[in-house]
């Protein structure tokens, strides 16, 4: 066993999510399994199956992740009422990921419902976020606006700690709309939401954020400076592996006119990312661009 689990109650699994290694967190989470099991809580142990499904499909074994939730669904009883809420969501997510969105829509509505009925804030927000990212346009920021709602009016520490993601989506949604000084305004509140609870990755992110809808709105230079800082920044923590970064890098040097000094970024760039099982799925024409850009065929 881990010192993580070790430091680690059974029934507190949650706190072993790594969501950026999803494959690590399921090994994690079926080596406590038996402890969990035998704490003889089957709503408890149900709640950590329907994880494992949720690791299943991070890593887009979509079809594994189905068969985990069907066993959970078997299982479910009128008294195992937060696993309910969590098979929801986890069935929901999965059909999302693989770009069924007519089927989880309802599954994310029929979550948000229980949850709030509930009163598990926590679960009802995550709901409405993944509404946010499975609807479209103006109903997605509905649902958006509906989760800070939920978070902000929140007495659950867990519930309010989704602000800085949600406060991040709405920014994205203005950023889509192609209004970027109203995404600009979110993403500084979102950087601001991290700064404020010392979280060091969602801030930098949002910083590179800022800097997108500053070179969207003809700000190339200031731009620049920005991601060069943070790259800089990255370098010096051992983390010179940020695809995003250098993209952005390239972008700003290709805006001011310096082609030939942006090519080395667009292949860093395309290196690191056309690693990511996401963006390969639903971006390819993005890697395809980057890849043309460091060879320098437009």
């Amino acid at each position: 066993m881990s010192q993580t689990q070790e430091q680690t109650s059974p029934a507190e699994f949650d706190k072993l999510w790594n969501y950026r290694d999803p494959a690590a967190t399921e090994q994690k989470f079926r080596e406590i399994q038996p402890e969990v099991e035998a704490l003889g809580d089957p709503d408890l142990a149900l709640q950590l199956q329907t994880q494992i499904a949720r690791c299943q499909g991070l890593q887009r074994k979509f079809d594994e992740a189905h068969v985990t939730l069907d066993d959970v669904n078997s299982r479910l009883t009128d008294a195992t009422k937060t696993a309910r809420i969590r098979y929801l969501l986890e069935r929901g997510r999965t059909h999302n990921s693989s770009n069924e969105q007519t089927r989880a829509v309802p599954l994310f509505e029929e979550a948000w419902n229980l949850a709030r009925e509930a009163g598990e804030d926590f679960h009802a927000v995550d709901a409405a976020h993944m509404l946010c990212i499975a609807c479209k346009d103006e109903l997605a920021n509905d649902w958006n606006r509906k989760a800070v709602e939920a978070a902000e009016a929140s007495a659950d520490k867990r519930a309010r700690g989704w602000l800085g993601a949600l406060y991040n989506n709405i920014g994205w949604y203005y950023f889509e709309q192609k209004d970027y000084v109203t995404a600009e305004e979110w993403f500084v509140k979102t950087r601001d939401w991290y700064e404020e609870h010392s979280l060091q990755r969602g801030r930098d992110i949002a910083r590179w954020s800022i800097a997108k809808a500053w070179r969207l709105q003809g700000r190339a230079q200031e731009s620049l400076e920005q991601q060069e800082i943070l790259l800089s920044e990255y370098k010096a923590a051992g983390r010179d592996n940020d695809g995003y970064v250098h993209e952005e890098i390239a972008e700003c040097l290709l805006a001011l006119d310096r082609a030939e000094e942006s090519r080395p970024y667009f292949k860093r760039a395309h290196e690191v990312l056309s690693a990511d099982q996401w963006l390969q799925a639903n971006e390819s024409e993005r890697l395809e661009r980057l890849l043309r850009l460091s060879r320098g065929d437009e």
